[in-house]
C-alpha cells in the first residue's frame, strides 16, 4: 500500500554500542531507486505509568535530566528489561521509583517519541487503586515524587513547564480519562 514512500535497508553497521543505547548507521535505497544514508539509536522500549488517585490527583516526579541540563516533571517511567513483560516492568517502575503499588492498570497507548532518529516506543498504562509502600530507587537514582492535581498539570502542559512528550501526552489522555471522553481499550489487573 505504501511503497513508494518505504525505503529499503541495502547496509548496516551498529557505530555506537553503549550500556543503554546502540547507534545503527544504514544505507537505504529510496522510492526513487537513489541511495542515502540513515543514522539512529536502538532502544530497547520504555514505559510509563500514570497514577491516578481516587481523589483525582496525580502522583508525580521530579528528576535532574543530564542532556538538557535541568530537572524535569515526569510520570514515572523507565526502560523494559530484556524479556520483560511490558505490565511487568510497569509495576517496577512504579514501585522502584514512587513505592506506591496499585490494583488496577490498564494499558492507554503505545508512542513513538522520537520517529526522526530512534526506535524507541513508550507503552503508557494508567494506574488505580494505589497503595503507598517503600521506593527502591536504583542506585544513582535521584528523584522527588508529589501529589498534583490534573488541573494544576494541564496549566502546565500550556505555559510550557511540563515539556517531556510522555508526560505531556499521558496529561491529555487523563484529562480525557477523567471528563468520561475516552476510555482506554484493554485492562489487566494485576497478578496475585
Amino acid at each position: 500500500m505504501d511503497a513508494h514512500l518505504r525505503e529499503t535497508q541495502k547496509d548496516s553497521q551498529q557505530v555506537y554500542d553503549g550500556d543503554f543505547l546502540k547507534v545503527q548507521r544504514d544505507t537505504v535505497t529510496l522510492p526513487d531507486g537513489k541511495e542515502a544514508v540513515r543514522e539512529y539509536i536502538k532502544h530497547p522500549g520504555a514505559v510509563t505509568v500514570l497514577p491516578l488517585f481516587d481523589d483525582g490527583t496525580v502522583l508525580m516526579e521530579r528528576q535532574f535530566r543530564y542532556p538538557l541540563g535541568r530537572v524535569f516533571i515526569e510520570f514515572p517511567a523507565g526502560k523494559i528489561d530484556p524479556g520483560e513483560d511490558e505490565l511487568a516492568c510497569a509495576k517496577r517502575e512504579l514501585l522502584e521509583e514512587t513505592g506506591y503499588t496499585a490494583t488496577d492498570w490498564q494499558h492507554i497507548c503505545t508512542i513513538h517519541n522520537a520517529i526522526a532518529y530512534a526506535d524507541e516506543r513508550l507503552e503508557l498504562y494508567v494506574a488505580r487503586g494505589l497503595q503507598e509502600g517503600e521506593r527502591k530507587l536504583d542506585e544513582g537514582e535521584f528523584l522527588d515524587i508529589y501529589k498534583a492535581p490534573l488541573s494544576e498539570l494541564i496549566e502546565q502542559v500550556r505555559t510550557g513547564r511540563i515539556t517531556d512528550v510522555k508526560t505531556v501526552i499521558g496529561t491529555f489522555w487523563l484529562e480525557k480519562i477523567v471528563n468520561g471522553q475516552w476510555t482506554p481499550s484493554a485492562s489487566s489487573s494485576p497478578a496475585a
